[in-house]
């Protein structure tokens, strides 16, 4: 992994909001356009194991079922994919993409013969992909995002399982499947915290002006410095007479 000044590295662009911002209208338009139109775009989704449902692999993100599942994906999405771009934009387009194409195979692989559809399985991964980042990375901005992302999206690892009807948790499974995998192969760069004087490797106390004040075993002492003795120094004061006075 490379490295580099953390000030720099973590710095916030407008920029960085295209990607939430063309993802979330990615997916509102498309149902714009079902619920303008009057049509149904569900059999545009993945469906396992057949030729026509590999073209789902690539839309069926965009595809959802109801105001409601829309909604659902709508913040999620949003958040996370604003943290990859943040946290990790050198690494955030292939998060994307293959998280997007990986997710869709799986579940092409392993899915129930129905239409899959939504951006649930783009959304595993990126949770999976930031929160096992972190902990592989072993550095404390990472490691403090994967306990956010644990503690707002925790509950979502239930639905990897098929707890629930109507909810395709083989997308999700493939999903956090995918996201595992590439937080352990996409290689990224970390920033190399800031590091204080005192904890360089040659650092030395005695040229540092704040410890000149402890002795050995860290107990203040003054250090001010003795006047000489024979260092004196006159002061003469002058007097003017007020004229109004007598002597």
């Amino acid at each position: 992994m490379w490295s580099m000044n953390e000030n720099s590295y973590y710095k916030f662009t407008t920029s960085m909001l295209l990607v939430p911002l063309f993802a979330v209208l990615a997916i509102w338009t498309v149902f714009w356009i079902e619920v303008r139109f009057q049509v149904n775009l569900n059999y545009l989704g993945v469906y396992p194991r057949t030729i026509k449902g590999l073209a789902g692999i690539g839309l069926s993100p965009l595809i959802h079922g109801s105001l409601e599942h829309l909604y659902n994906n709508t913040i999620p999405l949003a958040i996370l994919s604003l943290a990859v771009v943040y946290f990790y934009k050198d690494a955030a387009l292939r998060v994307f993409l293959l998280g997007v194409v990986c997710s869709g195979a799986l579940t092409w692989v392993i899915g129930r013969p129905s239409y899959h559809i939504g951006a649930s399985g783009l959304i595993y991964a990126l949770a999976a992909f930031i929160f096992f980042k972190g902990v592989f990375s072993k550095y404390y901005r990472l490691i403090a995002l994967s306990l956010g992302v644990v503690f707002i999206y925790g509950s979502m690892l239930w639905y990897i399982f098929p707890i629930e009807d109507g909810i395709s948790w083989e997308g999700h499974l493939s999903g956090f499947l995918v996201g595992l995998v590439l937080a352990k192969v996409i290689p990224t760069r970390l920033p190399s915290p800031q590091r204080y004087q005192w904890e360089k490797e040659d650092f030395n106390e005695d040229d540092d002006p704040f410890l000149k004040h402890f002795d050995a075993d860290g107990n203040f002492m003054e250090t001010g410095q003795e006047q000489d003795p024979d260092d004196k120094t006159e002061i003469i004061y002058h007097y003017k007479k007020n004229p109004k006075t007598k002597d």
